[in-house]
């Protein structure tokens, strides 16, 4: 799909931007990127849909399990929630893994468009971002500012 990395930051031009502003952009842009997707999903869903669909992002056990039961009681065999369980870090609890994985059915049921809104999205996000990126580059210029002169001490003239 894509990776919000050191390579994409390159390829919208902020590849200069320092290690610290760096994260801070990329955890803005995912932000900003799952607000826009969920906002564009949601158009055209019901209450119910909608409701059904934030218990997995709340992680309900209850309303997760009753889900899976009704429309993928064989999910375990499954080589997508396969793939999803062998790729989760050990520390992380099943329910988040199922919770996840029916996340994805549902989206694949009720949103069969998902993967191209999200596509769509993404592209809309990375125009904005290569036509701002001067402005972008000039606010993380203008943080580093300060710090600069900070570092500059006026001399005393000798006595």
């Amino acid at each position: 799909m894509f990776q919000l990395d050191d390579k994409f930051l390159q390829d919208v031009g902020l590849g200069g931007l320092p290690d610290d502003q760096k994260q801070a952009f990329l955890a803005y842009f995912r932000e900003q990127l799952e607000l826009r997707v969920g906002t564009r999903l949601s158009e055209g869903l019901s209450d119910a849909q909608l409701d059904e669909f934030e218990s997995f992002i709340d992680r309900d056990e209850t309303k997760v399990n009753e889900w899976l039961t009704a429309n993928v009681p064989e999910y375990e065999q499954d080589s997508v929630w396969q793939q999803l369980k062998s790729g989760a870090p050990e520390n992380v609890p099943e329910l988040v893994v199922k919770a996840e994985y029916a996340s994805l059915k549902w989206l694949g049921i009720n949103r069969p468009d998902y993967r191209d809104v999200v596509a769509a999205v993404m592209e809309e996000l990375k125009q904005e971002t290569i036509q701002n990126k001067d402005a972008i580059l000039g606010g993380a210029q203008a943080a580093d500012a300060p710090a600069a002169e900070a570092d500059v001490q006026p001399q005393q003239p000798a006595a």
